[in-house]
């Protein structure tokens, strides 16, 4: 008969994010902390099997010369060694440096750079010969830990390490236990670089306490109504992200979830039946591609089903936003519930408790189809300054036109300007080695008529109604026209991306008499795209219509620069790969 493992409390107080799950480790050390793909198969790793390979890589790491202080690039996909390198590295007094698989030679150089970090672990042969060209360029690099395999070309000067040798360093699990205890909240633990759709990334410097911060604050706010010890975390984004890093890494096993690394996209449905998942989270992008799934279907079958898909769409949707369903429409709804909801609920695992969008404003069209069927979609809003994780909907409590209350322990107001402005223990140090962005986001606001209190300026434009936050727009990505007026590309591209004919969209201008759009169309949807920009500037002021519009072919993807590894479209890099395409459109 085996002993139960022990219950997570809400507010367990750690020093330290290794403290943290090292001690997690120590209270149950026989539960399954990782399922992961390996060789064909599911693989698991126990959190008891976690702490001792911490342990015998903070040996090895030390043995290597990695020092407090020291900051270390991370470059791999979702995998145990990544977690295990990430508590590692801080449970010695390293700076783990995320970044993304996706990154091109030069990213890696201007972060090198940067970060001045002289040493990287790496994943694969292939992602290991990038950071070392990137190392090229930048100011070389003394050491490259690779977790398989090696680079074909390691440059002069650099020290090759392979990670499975680099773990096999006997490492002293109490001595760590009792070291990490004396971690300093206030230790600098990560530098996110943000993913840079405008210009350069910045190094986001995040302690302890702004990620314990939001452990904290999640915590209360979720296990107040339900339990989540012994459920699954279908984790999808990559852990570079920070959000991943923070809540897949770090919050959601520490409120005892299974976490289980997605193969993708294209395998993430089949995930969903085999694993069942409490939790999931994702962007945008994916919740439109499953929509347009589920559409598909319905289409194809045809015929009643199709008339009983919609009926349970439409009085679901007067669920939500009214008005009042009458007797009779309250036992259709009923009857609709266990004939359609319930099988869009199962293609789901049958199981969850909240599908959460991030990365990207969500758009209340698109969150409303699934909440329509039965399906907990909610938003929550952050940034890589504040933790990462600011507010959020949660399941019982879902307003779909906000992104939720603020965490507790956050403040949050809006400036004259109408600036979002947030202030606790989750804001960040500042950006690594730049002290003039530093004081631009931490600062006193001018309508403080105290002058004393600092806070993190988002960037973000918004109001807060009965205590939630609604975000309208980014403070610096207005477009000012010819005639003075301000227009919100964000407004204009959120709704052409609504439309089911358009992929992708970019509006453009700055300077000009009027609006003009680059479309990507969906799949066979191209000869439409006049109807659904007609239907969108129907929708629009007179000053954000959309005067003429030119047809991409090519999608905006990571591969070729014009998306962030989270889906987000690079507009500034957009507008100048296309901006011959652009000037035509004025002429």
């Amino acid at each position: 008969m085996t002993t139960p493992a022990p219950r997570i409390a809400a507010g367990t107080p750690w020093p330290s994010l290794p403290a943290m799950l090292l001690d997690i480790a120590r209270q149950r050390p026989r539960s399954t902390m990782l399922r992961f793909w390996r060789d064909g198969a599911w693989r698991s790793l126990a959190w008891g099997e976690f702490a001792l390979r911490v342990a015998n890589a903070a040996s090895g790491l030390r043995a290597m010369g990695v020092a407090p202080g020291d900051r270390v690039l991370l470059v791999s996909e979702s995998r145990p060694e990544w977690n295990i390198a990430d508590c590692a590295l801080m449970a010695i007094g390293a700076v783990t440096v995320p970044t993304y698989t996706t990154n091109t030679p030069a990213d890696h150089a201007h972060i090198l750079r940067d970060s001045g970090a002289r040493a990287a672990i790496a994943s694969t042969p292939a992602l290991a010969a990038r950071v070392m060209e990137g190392a090229v360029r930048a100011h070389g690099l003394d050491l490259l830990m690779v977790m398989e395999g090696a680079p074909a070309v390691v440059q002069p000067g650099t020290r090759l390490v392979a990670w499975p040798d680099l773990e096999a360093a006997p490492g002293d699990l109490p001595l760590l236990l009792a070291e990490v205890e004396g971690i300093p909240e206030g230790r600098l633990a990560c530098l996110i670089y943000t993913s840079g759709t405008g210009g350069s990334p910045k190094g986001v410097m995040l302690p302890h306490r702004a990620m314990l911060a939001n452990r904290d604050g999640l915590a209360q706010a979720l296990l107040s109504k339900l339990d989540l010890d012994g459920t699954r975390y279908l984790s999808f984004l990559p852990l570079s992200h920070s959000y991943e890093h923070t809540v897949g890494c770090f919050l959601l096993p520490s409120l005892g979830m299974e976490v289980v690394y997605s193969r993708g996209a294209e395998r993430l449905s089949a995930e969903f039946g085999e694993f069942a998942p409490a939790i999931v989270t994702a962007v945008p992008r994916l919740f439109e591609v499953l929509r347009a799934r589920i559409q598909a279907q319905v289409e194809k079958d045809g015929g009643l089903r199709r008339a009983l898909f919609e009926r349970a769409l439409a009085l679901g949707l007067r669920r939500l936003d009214g008005p009042p369903l009458g007797l009779l429409e309250r036992v259709q709804d009923a009857v609709l519930d266990r004939l359609v909801r319930g099988k869009v609920r199962a293609r789901f695992g049958g199981k969850l408790v909240a599908l959460v969008s991030g990365g990207a404003r969500l758009d209340p069209d698109l969150s409303g189809f699934f909440l329509a069927l039965g399906v907990p979609l909610i938003q929550g809003y952050g940034q890589s300054e504040a933790g990462p994780v600011i507010s959020v909907n949660l399941p019982w409590n879902n307003r779909r036109h906000t992104v939720g209350e603020p965490l507790p322990g956050v403040e949050a107001r809006i400036a004259t300007d109408g600036e979002l402005l947030i202030r606790g223990a989750l804001v960040m140090d500042g950006y690594w080695n730049n002290a003039e962005a530093t004081a631009e986001a931490l600062r006193v606001p001018g309508d403080d008529p105290a002058g004393s209190a600092i806070w993190l300026h988002t960037g973000d434009v918004g109001r807060i109604e009965d205590g939630r936050i609604i975000i309208t727009d980014r403070k610096r990505d207005f477009i000012k026209t010819l005639g003075g007026d301000m227009v919100s590309p964000a407004k204009i591209e959120g709704l052409l991306m609504a439309e089911p004919e358009v992929a992708q969209a970019v509006a453009a201008g700055e300077g000009q008499a009027g609006i003009v759009a680059l479309l990507v169309p969906a799949e066979g949807e191209e000869q439409k795209l006049a109807a659904a920009v007609a239907r969108v500037n129907a929708r629009l002021s007179s000053i954000e219509r959309i005067r003429r519009w030119g047809v991409v072919e090519q999608p905006f993807s990571v591969e070729n620069g014009l998306l962030t590894p989270t889906m987000k479209v690079k507009r500034r890099a957009v507008l100048e790969h296309y901006g011959e395409e652009v000037r035509a459109l004025y002429r």
